[in-house]
């Protein structure tokens, strides 16, 4: 059996999952509502404050399903209970991040400023100007969002300049050597 997909999914207080026909998952919570078709193929049951999965065959198909679904539910309830975020970093000689109202508007050395619109469940936070913070209810969502803002500027491996993920790591290149 899948390791992630035979673990049962705690439900915390204050969380709802229901599960309509056409394994439709519908999971609200304190900060929102979010849906999810899963597969067929794969049974979700909702007993008291758990969630259990199972699947039908051990096929390679249904073993894939059987984890990707449990993951995709597993995210659903931390997400509506706890924010997802995603942290990124401005670097470069002039480069910088403002709020205005609910745009995102950055200066990255192109003739023009990039500006970038919050979505209805994304919230954009700049707590110094060369630090975005991307936050929501989404794991999806907020992940694209931030590899959006990503490929305005991705960092080069030169000087390093550009956007990146806090905890991302550029493997940065020599310079040219001057020959004499």
């Amino acid at each position: 059996m899948s390791r992630i997909g035979r673990a049962p999914i705690t439900i915390p207080a204050g969380v709802k999952v229901e599960v309509t026909d056409g394994n439709h998952v519908i999971v609200k919570g304190p900060k929102g509502q979010l849906e999810e078709a899963i597969s067929t193929d794969i049974k979700v049951s909702v007993e008291g404050a758990t969630v259990s999965l199972t699947r039908p065959s051990d096929s390679p198909k249904h073993r894939s399903l059987h984890g990707l679904s449990r993951s995709l539910i597993s995210n659903m309830v931390l997400g509506v209970t706890e924010e997802f975020k995603k942290e990124l970093e401005i670097n470069g000689v002039g480069y910088r991040a403002a709020k205005e109202g609910k745009k995102l508007v950055m200066n990255l050395g192109f003739s023009h400023q990039v500006i970038v619109e919050e979505t209805a469940r994304i919230s954009v936070d700049v707590p110094t100007p060369n630090k975005i913070i991307i936050s929501g209810i989404s794991k999806q969502e907020v992940g694209q969002f931030a590899a959006d803002i990503r490929k305005k500027r991705p960092p080069e491996p030169y000087k390093g300049k550009g956007i990146k993920y806090v905890n991302e790591v550029i493997r940065r290149k020599e310079g040219k050597t001057g020959a004499k």
